[in-house]
């Protein structure tokens, strides 16, 4: 699967079309020019808040419906979206009632990652296209569904990938790629900066307005606990898989686009709890190594860092490039005669020659892509044309990511099988492709 080139993104044609007409006893919706696609938010916390109020902005959209398990977010955010739509949405804890409604067009999920699957799959089945947060899935097995149901189903489905949709992004792969630059044998991917601890808390009652039960989805019923709630869920292996899953991402997937590889031969990881005191299962320090032919990766992330920093926001839209060296979120691409570092979500790229001169400067911008990448997918729906961070994109990237957890959860060098995307004679990391459900919130075998 060749990487896009800055060209075909600027002028993307038929050849990458989903198709129309009947696929698995859904008809494929056909919009007039003035045609308003219908969406339904799935998950409305600080991320999925924010999104329903970028999609709202749009005169080409109208919100439907709001749906939280946590009914507490859903009032203030249907006010907001009215004050910009001129009426408000319907709420429910129950996304699957907008699942139900012929009217609804697309699901966006922003919901923990152990949803992310189940969300997809089901929206495809119900033939709503779909717009789902990074990462794609909780688990290998998951992430393959749903590329599965999304081509079955032929749904368009985005993942909220934004730097698929940053112009500088394609331009750093043409110059990585040139007779300049030469051949690419080593990259470095960084996700290092300051979190908060999340402390130690007891269990107790679930809140009043909070559906538990639907919220806990897949993952083992457990007492409820505020460090396996609202946010703290990153740090916990029922629900994520840590900072490399949840932010490092970003830059791992476009690390895996500079290098234009599918899948490394092997795997190998380290860390651990080196800084940290609290309930967190997951690692505050991360190393993994993905080895290909001719080519070393490597990650590295230390959550407990003030010196490193993300790229500031009143940054992330000028000219100005991030302090290279305390750039906790870059990825440093090495050629034979020159190397890059490019920076995520705005701030551009810069490249070096053999001597340590900088020979090209590219600022990036954050806001065009941020926007340009909801816009791509709401084009997408009507052209049923594959988006930008199509899910088989991520898909590829996302297992990246599985693979360094697995291979820190193991302890083993493990050798990947591309036919399977699972490991060579390990039946340990295999064993850790799929989770076990629970019913009735189970990922079908058949999509």
């Amino acid at each position: 699967m060749g990487a896009m080139s800055r060209r075909q993104f600027l002028g993307r044609g038929a050849a990458a079309a989903l198709g129309v007409g009947m696929a698995g006893g859904i008809t494929r919706n056909v919009f007039g020019a003035n045609e308003k696609v219908v969406v339904a938010m799935m998950g409305c916390g600080g991320r999925g808040s924010f999104l329903a109020q970028e999609f709202a902005k749009r005169d080409d959209v109208d919100i439907a419906y709001l749906a939280d398990p946590d009914s507490r977010r859903l009032a203030g955010l249907a006010k907001k979206i009215e004050e910009v739509k001129g009426k408000a949405p319907a709420v429910t804890q129950d996304f699957r009632e907008a699942l139900d409604d012929p009217s609804v067009d697309a699901v966006v999920s922003a919901t923990p990652d152990h949803w992310h699957a189940l969300g997809t799959v089901w929206s495809c089945q119900a033939g709503k296209d779909v717009y789902v947060e990074k990462p794609t899935s909780h688990s290998i097995w998951e992430s393959q569904k749903m590329v599965e149901a999304a081509r079955k189903h032929q749904r368009v489905v985005q993942v909220g990938a934004q730097n698929r949709s940053a112009e500088y992004c394609y331009q750093a792969f043409e110059y990585v790629h040139s007779a300049d630059f030469g051949d690419i044998h080593f990259v470095r991917v960084l996700n290092s900066k300051q979190r908060s601890s999340i402390g130690h808390k007891p269990d107790g009652p679930v809140p009043e307005g909070v559906d538990y039960d639907m919220w806990l989805g897949a993952a083992p019923l457990r007492p409820f606990n505020e460090n396996h709630f609202h946010y703290a869920w990153h740090w916990f292996w029922a629900y994520s898989g840590g900072d490399i899953i949840n932010d490092g991402i970003h830059q791992i997937d476009i690390a895996r686009w500079m290098i234009d590889r599918d899948y490394p031969n092997s795997v190998v990881s380290s860390g651990g709890i080196n800084f940290f005191d609290d309930d967190q299962e997951t690692p505050d320090t991360h190393t993994v190594n993905w080895q290909y032919d001719g080519l070393t990766m490597v990650f590295e992330q230390t959550l407990w860092t003030p010196y490193m920093k993300k790229t500031p926001f009143t940054m992330r839209d000028t000219d100005n490039l991030p302090n290279w060296p305390f750039s906790g979120t870059r990825i440093e691409i090495y050629g034979a005669h020159q190397m890059m570092f490019l920076s995520r979500h705005g701030g551009g790229w810069e490249a070096f020659d053999g001597d340590g001169n900088s020979v090209k400067v590219q600022p990036g911008r954050f806001s065009p892509s941020n926007t340009g990448h909801i816009g791509n997918f709401i084009d997408c729906i009507r052209s049923r044309e594959l988006p930008n961070g199509d899910i088989e994109k991520l898909h590829r990237s996302t297992l990246l990511s599985h693979y360094g957890n697995i291979a820190y959860r193991t302890g083993r060098r493990l050798v990947i099988d591309p036919n399977t995307e699972g490991f060579v004679e390990c039946p340990e990391a295999n064993a850790l492709v799929k989770r076990t459900y629970r019913e009735p919130w189970v990922v079908p075998v058949e999509v």
